[in-house]
């Protein structure tokens, strides 16, 4: 694991002096001082309903939203991405997690085809912030969805921009997922696409971009994402981790990601959370080792298999 030194971040100017301290230190927390980030995402209760917890395959407790905040508070992570209604209810019990607020959310029942898809804000930066303050929770930051290529993809656009520049007033990091979706989009996974959401969360200053592992017949997907890396900048590229997948499948696609593309962390939820807790908690360390740890594919496998 090789550590990053205070003085190493570049801090975006739009974080004001006063603020600084606390940028760092969430940014410090976030990444493991390492400026790489491991987010475990939780916020699917909303995004795909219960279809990610309950079904074949699934086990029983993953129904259960605390099974969310065991794993968190078990595994090794960077930072636990959920809403703040669940954080709510639940981070009392779990006062030592590093939370993430994502601040929009849609469900997945109205498809593409009936009308492009929007994921208007739920909270403003205030609201995140008292409630940081009131829970005393680790809150390090917040997240936003963005549907480039909606008919509404302006208000979506204007938002972000909006959250950002508010977040960062209050030294909280700044996650955008950015999937290009609607009927104007032909292919969700070109990679030159792609390269185009990375730049533009970097056009909005967001610290850090989630988008989906590109595909392009023809072209490795691995050499296909450096171009979104590229395109990024200073903003740091985070993939998604997808469905559930082979295990060993799945952390060899995370090692390319990382150490072949360049992306500088990864956002996992159905990987972990689709097993049971003591498997999960594994998954998550070995997740965490090749983010974080510079871990090779066998040794995170071994992590993973209790070895």
């Amino acid at each position: 694991m090789v550590s990053i030194k205070e003085e190493d971040i570049k801090v975006p100017l739009d974080v004001p002096k006063e603020a600084r301290e606390t940028y760092i230190k969430n940014y410090m927390e976030i990444t493991r001082e390492t400026g790489k980030m491991m987010l475990f995402a939780g916020d699917q209760k909303v995004e795909h309903l219960n279809d990610d917890f309950h079904g074949e395959n699934i086990p029983a407790d993953d129904n259960d939203p605390e099974h969310l905040f065991k794993i968190a508070s078990q595994g090794k992570i960077g930072v636990f991405a959920t809403q703040l209604g669940l954080i709510a209810r639940y981070g009392m019990d779990y006062q030592d997690v590093p939370y993430l607020i994502k601040v929009n959310s849609k469900s997945h029942l109205v498809k593409t085809d009936q009308m492009d898809p929007f994921s208007n804000q739920w909270y403003d930066i205030a609201q995140v912030a008292e409630f940081r303050d009131n829970s005393g929770l680790k809150i390090l930051g917040i997240g936003y969805t963005i549907y480039l290529g909606s008919e509404d993809e302006a208000y979506m656009l204007n938002q972000a921009a909006q959250l950002i520049y508010d977040a960062h007033k209050y030294g909280l990091i700044t996650v955008l997922w950015i999937y290009p979706r609607g009927n104007a989009v032909e292919d969700e996974k070109d990679p030159h696409l792609i390269a185009g959401a990375t730049g533009a969360g970097a056009c909005l200053g967001a610290d850090f971009v989630k988008v989906n592992y590109p595909k392009k017949e023809g072209l490795r997907s691995e050499e296909g994402f450096k171009e979104a890396v590229l395109a990024a900048g200073r903003t740091k590229v985070v993939c998604a981790g997808g469905g559930s997948d082979n295990p060993k499948a799945f952390l060899q696609k995370l090692y390319d990601q990382i150490h072949v593309s360049g992306a500088e962390g990864n956002a996992t939820g159905r990987n972990v959370h689709q097993k049971p807790l003591e498997e999960a908690v594994r998954m998550c360390d070995a997740i965490f080792a090749i983010t974080v740890e510079n871990a090779s594919v066998d040794e995170a496998l071994k992590i993973y298999l209790g070895n």
